[in-house]
């Protein structure tokens, strides 16, 4: 059977979603008939919630063959070696905790890890923090790159912080340098066929754009996808309560880590993203549990930015996702297809697997519901497990100073697969068995859910904690600790901004 002819595609929407979504499907197609074109407004602003990423950014730059030192000094972005969590617990030597991008050293040591939380859990006296454990831990405290010499082949996966409105323009200009069309037009309608499908986009001026597939990359407005198909949106605001973010960039004050910090709040989180050219700070915020105005003083008074004359920027956030990605010829991508709070900076990394998917499912069966239904669910799957992995944050804190934070860890919507994550934990069962239990596809590792757990300090309360019996041995932390110091030897220094 030969496979379906490359569509021609028009997107609706730029931004960091519209772009990559069009370098990827480009690259994919363009050499076999295959053709992309962006509609952009240019009086449609870009949200740009977050500025972070998981290391899918950096293999998105590796399968379009763009170099670091080619995009970075562009969106002026650094590197990221994990998120610092910090704050999210009350107990004593568990005030924060690192979650790393887990690398090949960590292969050595991730055992060891595993192996003393399993006696912490049981209630024994064994040192089980997390950032005793990972490369990227000690790469990050020492204000180290992630990029290893020449003869030490063991770099740790990494992921950036940029610019988004700079990252935008860089595939922009990208993408349109290798075939890519765009068109700064402004869509007025969205015209369908007897059939139902999308048929063209119609905009200001009276061009008509058609196409055989449609990506829809308008924003939480979803033009095509929801207003126009009547795609089902399904809301998560029953688990995740955050529905607000107030964002202020600040100067840089000294030398940064190459980290994600976010710093728990009374009624929320607030992140801290070093850039090069400035420092990106955010409140993500429940409006059932502080006002916007009491928001703003909050974050202006964590970063000394309460006599200032800087304006702050609110954003609503719409948490959830539609209930089909792909409907009849349609692809829904960015925030047009969801949106998850940016606790684990997930969002490109949701744009790109979709964008993969799709020309994967598309080669497979072109608009065939067989491979439209397996891409929906698959794509839902992606979604919700990563919507579990952020709710175990709120769910599992270790803080009761405000209703926030009570509400959350009292919060009983919970999905069957992290219910038996924390049945496993609690009860001493393998959590790596409970995993492949819990999901078809597990989006988080055994050890980033070692990390999380073991980070708030989840094991038996301290007058309960008995010293490690003879016949038991914990994890030679002395060997982990020379293994992850020399390796860190082999990495230079980042250079101060």
């Amino acid at each position: 059977m030969s496979e379906p002819t490359p569509p021609k595609v028009v997107i609706l929407g730029g931004g960091s979603a519209g772009w990559i979504t069009a370098c990827l499907l480009h690259q994919e197609w363009a050499a076999r008939g295959g053709s992309v074109t962006v509609v952009e407004s240019p009086e449609i602003g870009i949200i740009g919630v977050g500025e972070g990423s998981t290391p899918q950014l950096k293999a998105f730059f590796d399968h379009l063959g763009v170099a670091e030192d080619e995009w970075m000094p562009a969106c002026d972005a650094t590197y990221k070696l994990g998120i610092r969590f910090s704050g999210w617990s009350e107990r004593e030597g568990f005030g924060s905790y690192f979650h790393p991008f887990p690398g090949p050293v960590d292969l050595h040591t991730e055992p060891g890890f595993i192996h003393n939380c399993g006696l912490a859990r049981r209630g024994f006296d064994v040192p089980a923090h997390p950032d005793d454990w990972f490369l990227a831990a000690t790469l990050a405290e020492q204000r180290k790159s992630p990029i290893a010499s020449d003869n030490f082949p063991f770099a740790p996966s990494y992921g950036y912080h940029f610019d988004a409105y700079k990252l935008g323009a860089f595939l922009r200009e990208w993408a349109t340098e290798r075939g890519v069309t765009h068109k700064p037009l402004k869509v007025t309608e969205v015209e369908q066929s007897e059939a139902g499908d999308v048929a063209a986009l119609l905009c200001e001026g009276g061009e008509r754009i058609e196409g055989d597939a449609f990506v829809d990359c308008s924003g939480f407005r979803s033009v095509i996808a929801q207003q126009a198909l009547g795609e089902r949106f399904i809301p998560f605001d029953d688990n995740l309560f955050n529905d607000r973010a107030v964002v202020m960039p600040t100067q840089h004050s000294g030398p940064f880590k190459p980290q994600t910090d976010a710093v728990a709040m009374k009624a929320g989180w607030r992140w801290s993203i070093p850039l090069t050219s400035r420092i990106g700070n955010g409140y993500v915020y429940s409006s059932q549990h502080i006002s916007d105005e009491d928001a703003e003083r909050e974050l202006r008074a964590a970063i000394g930015m309460e006599s200032r004359d800087q304006d702050a920027r609110f954003l609503k956030m719409r948490v959830g996702r539609v209930e089909n990605s792909w409907t009849r010829n349609c692809l829904a991508a960015g925030l047009s297809q969801g949106f998850l709070e940016p606790l684990e900076a997930t969002a490109l990394h949701m744009v790109i697997a979709t964008a993969l998917d799709f020309a994967k499912a598309y080669q497979a069966g072109g608009f065939s519901a067989q491979h439209r239904d397996a891409f929906n669910r698959g794509t839902a799957a992606r979604y919700e497990g990563i919507r579990d992995y952020i709710v175990a944050h709120y769910r599992m804190n270790q803080r009761s100073d405000t209703e926030y934070w009570r509400a959350n860890a009292a919060n009983q919507s919970l999905s069957d697969g992290f219910k038996a994550m924390m049945t496993a934990w609690f009860t001493q069962k393998d959590m790596a068995a409970a995993l492949g239990e819990a999901y078809d596809q597990a989006y988080y590792s055994n050890a980033s859910w070692h990390c999380l757990f073991a980070g708030y300090g989840t094991f038996p309360p301290t007058e309960k904690v008995q010293p490690l019996p003879t016949q038991l041995k914990s994890a030679d932390m002395a060997s982990v600790q020379n293994t992850l110091l020399a390796s860190a030897t082999n990495f230079a220094d980042m250079r101060d901004v």
